[in-house]
């Protein structure tokens, strides 16, 4: 099986090549590789080859997956599989930029999504809490407010499109003339130029920056959930909406509690004595309360008993879950002298065998091999 080249190496760019780097040079390459323009034997296979390489990185999540993971990546998340030259999917306005007679003008994009991980306690999951975020991200420059020019100035009408942000080449083949409409290359299809860069985000209309932000989390979250928070992803790169941020929860396991849906479960150790007699026993919760629970006698392994509203609060605070106590007979490994004695007159009061007779354990061997008599 052939080992896929490189997208990065595939479209000729570098690693921190920008959205406009990354078109531009797929149109190139699309260009001169396409099966009806060059009739290399090889063509074909290229031109698909560029095709999905451009699919992965001009999407910002499978971009950063591939970044990540490499080409298992964005084939995990559904990634790029050529489906014909009519399968080009939210690439057919580029298709038809390139190959085709008619086209509109690209406009404002919005910025990339951004994911932040974000690893929580038990607690924190179950009660709520706020949390202190950082991280970078591209934010539109303030000192030309986005526009790419110098402050004091604007940007100019591009002079080879006419502010339209295409040009349209007219080529003679042996099926009669075809209309060839792309992108302007001197503004990059946005019908304005910039002559005199802003000196702080050099024509970018961007800036690398770090965004700090307090968010609340609310009550009763789950490992693997997110929240959305609306605009504070990555600037767009051409006067576009910002983006958004994907906060995503990784919970911690608590050491005596665990989750089910809005209910808690918690195992209470019982010795012998209180299964078969019963007794009243105090149940911490996660609250940090006390919960007195009586125990009937007679209790047995894994006999469960719930104690309402100490559970897990629904998101939106409507009520809460259970606690579920779970009932756990726990044998002791180790006796006293005393407590053998007792725990042989117990036996016999059931008509066991008394301790001499060996031969056949019955219930009273049972018992003493359980307690490791």
């Amino acid at each position: 099986m052939s080992v896929k080249r490189d997208y990065y190496e595939v479209l000729g760019v570098q690693r921190t090549a920008s959205e406009e780097e990354l078109r531009r040079a797929f149109r190139r390459l699309a260009r001169q590789y396409h099966p009806d323009v060059n009739q290399s034997p090889d063509a074909e296979a290229k031109f698909k080859e560029i095709n999905e390489a451009y699919e992965v990185l001009s999407d910002a999540q499978k971009r950063r997956m591939y970044d990540q993971f490499g080409h298992a990546g964005p084939q995990g998340a559904n990634g790029p599989g050529f489906t014909g030259f009519g399968g080009f999917g939210d690439l057919g306005d580029l298709f038809e930029t390139i190959f085709g007679a008619t086209t509109t003008r690209r406009g404002p994009q919005r910025g990339a999504d951004l994911r932040y991980n974000l690893t929580l306690t038990f607690e924190e999951a179950v009660f709520g809490c706020e949390k202190e975020l950082e991280f970078p991200r591209w934010e539109t420059c303030q000192t030309c407010r986005g526009t790419g020019a110098r402050p004091g100035s604007q940007p100019a009408t591009c002079p080879l499109c006419r502010g339209s942000g295409e040009v349209r080449r007219v080529h003679q083949s042996l099926f009669g003339q075809f209309v060839n409409v792309m992108a302007c290359d001197r503004c990059g299809g946005e019908g304005q130029v910039v002559a005199e860069p802003c000196p702080e985000c050099r024509g970018q209309r961007r800036v690398r920056g770090v965004r700090r932000l307090r968010v609340t989390i609310p009550a009763g979250v789950e490992d693997g959930q997110q929240v959305r928070l609306t605009g504070e992803g990555e600037g767009s790169p051409n006067g576009g909406p910002p983006g958004n941020l994907y906060v995503v929860f990784a919970v911690q396991e608590h050491a005596l509690f665990r989750r089910q849906g809005n209910d808690l479960h918690y195992e209470l150790s019982l010795n012998v004595a209180q299964a078969a007699l019963g007794d009243t026993v105090d149940v911490s919760t996660l609250d940090g309360d006390v919960e007195r629970l009586r125990i009937p006698p007679g209790a047995q392994q894994g006999k469960t008993f719930r104690l309402r509203n100490r559970g897990v609060p629904y998101l939106g605070g409507n009520g809460r879950g259970d606690l579920v106590v779970h009932a756990h007979l726990a044998v002791p490994t180790q006796l006293t002298d005393e407590q053998r004695r007792l725990l042989r007159e117990l036996a016999q009061s059931f008509g066991t065998p008394t301790a001499g007779q060996t031969d056949d354990k019955g219930l009273f061997g049972r018992v003493k091999d359980a307690f490791g008599v």
